[in-house]
């Protein structure tokens, strides 16, 4: 049973975490691995409401056994700055416990733990730095992004978005669990948000509710005629039957007059996901090249030749049903190594190529991490180069670098059983 924050809008006087398009997302390489979004409200006296959301995954604390089951632990600080990170203007830690009641739990990809804070800031541009440090294994990942505390004392105005991962009606009130992964998935779900209206007066506003692309491109559209009170107003939303490719898109609300301009508009962005497919791959005709390390010609060519996108999700995720190696398991082990080291590739491998299309890539993502790499890129009598040694297959592979500009082309050839995937 995952552990989730729960919000009862009765009460809600949450400053939203994120409604800008900047990603919020710059968080290092690493083992441990959280979300983050941060959310303007309306505050007091002039001044914002910012709530910082942080979402932590089971999978990437280190859970002990203790005898209540199995526990991890870990500390969150959130730190605000003047935009130039002269001045610490304040900051907030607290720590966070979570008790699963046996291994499968703790491990469990849909389980997560959900905090937030709140700070009351005046509208301008600030430095917010993030920190996840684990307590057991004693690692540290952090964050540090920009971010417009919006001037919302203005009326009418809106508030940022927050997308909703569940909701629903407890004893009269509305309670809603935030999405703060920004992972979506569409042709489920639809795509549910909520956000806030402020009002000098009680009057009723025009709403405008667009779904784009990253360029702009209006795919969704709908309009919504809302009566509003002197004060605060929550709104409700939902696109219902969305069909939506993998990758990014942008929601857009918009306040309007009677006259139809604009007086308040913010945006935020959010990835269309696939149940089964990893939130890694957002975009599935790539993907679908990238199962070359993998997949027979033939395997590829099914997949590539549907007539349509739903067509292709589905043989692409039937194919990868068929290399699950334990059917029982809601995770496909196999499936989500495979494009965790697509992805690990291309932040590691790529120069004037896609790094999962280099020798290197090709190499790690048939075979995974080498045992050891032992580097030579200052040689005197001769071209830069790596010997990579994987101890289990008694093998070895030398990269050489002919140009000196990070092109590592594999010397010996990569052939036979060793060309097999192993996870």
């Amino acid at each position: 049973m995952k552990l989730l924050i729960a919000i009862l809008v009765t009460i809600f006087t949450l400053s939203s975490l994120y409604a800008q398009v900047e990603d919020l997302y710059n968080l290092p390489t690493g083992s441990a691995r959280y979300f983050q979004d941060f959310l303007n409200f309306a505050g007091e006296d002039g001044r914002t409401k910012l709530d910082v959301f942080i979402h932590v995954p089971y999978r990437d604390v280190q859970f002990v056994r203790t005898g209540k089951g199995f526990e991890a632990a870990y500390t969150v600080t959130v730190s605000v700055y003047d935009k130039e990170k002269e001045n610490l203007l304040t900051e907030k830690i607290w720590s966070e416990k979570i008790v699963a009641g046996s291994f499968d739990e703790s491990v469990a990809a849909k389980n997560f733990n959900l905090s937030h804070k709140s700070f009351n800031l005046d509208p301008g541009t600030y430095l917010i730095g993030t920190a996840v440090l684990d307590k057991e294994s004693r690692e540290e990942i952090f964050s540090q992004n920009l971010f417009t505390v919006r001037d919302l004392s203005k009326m009418p105005s809106l508030s940022d978005v927050m997308l909703i991962a569940e909701s629903r009606v407890v004893e009269g009130s509305n309670k809603i669990i935030p999405n703060i992964t920004r992972h979506v998935f569409v042709n489920e779900d639809g795509i549910p948000f909520f956000f806030e209206i402020y009002s000098d007066s009680v009057s009723e506003v025009s709403l405008e509710f667009i779904v784009s692309n990253m360029d702009k491109e209006v795919l969704i559209q709908a309009t919504e005629i809302k009566p509003v009170q002197k004060g605060s107003n929550q709104a409700f939303f939902t696109f219902e039957d969305v069909k939506l490719n993998l990758g990014k898109y942008l929601l857009h609300v918009y306040l309007k007059d009677n006259e139809d301009q604009i007086i308040s508009s913010v945006t935020k962005s959010f990835i269309s996901r696939w149940i089964g497919v990893p939130s890694s791959i957002q975009d599935l005709d790539k993907a679908t090249e990238q199962l070359r390390y993998i997949a027979g010609p033939n395997e590829l060519d099914y997949i590539k030749e549907a007539e349509t996108d739903d067509i292709k999700s589905k043989r692409f995720v039937e194919f990868w049903k068929n290399k699950d190696p334990n059917p029982t398991n809601e995770q496909n082990q196999a499936f989500e190594e495979y494009f965790r080291r697509v992805a690990y590739a291309d932040e590691n491998f790529s120069h004037y190529i896609e790094g999962w299309r280099s020798d290197r890539g090709m190499v790690f993502i048939i075979l995974g991490s080498p045992n050891n790499i032992d580097r030579h890129p200052f040689e005197y009598d001769s071209k830069p180069y790596e010997i990579w040694e994987y101890y289990d297959l008694n093998h070895s592979f030398i990269f050489k670098d002919e140009t000196g500009f990070g092109d590592y082309r594999l010397v010996n050839p990569l052939y036979g059983d060793l060309f097999r995937y192993r996870y």
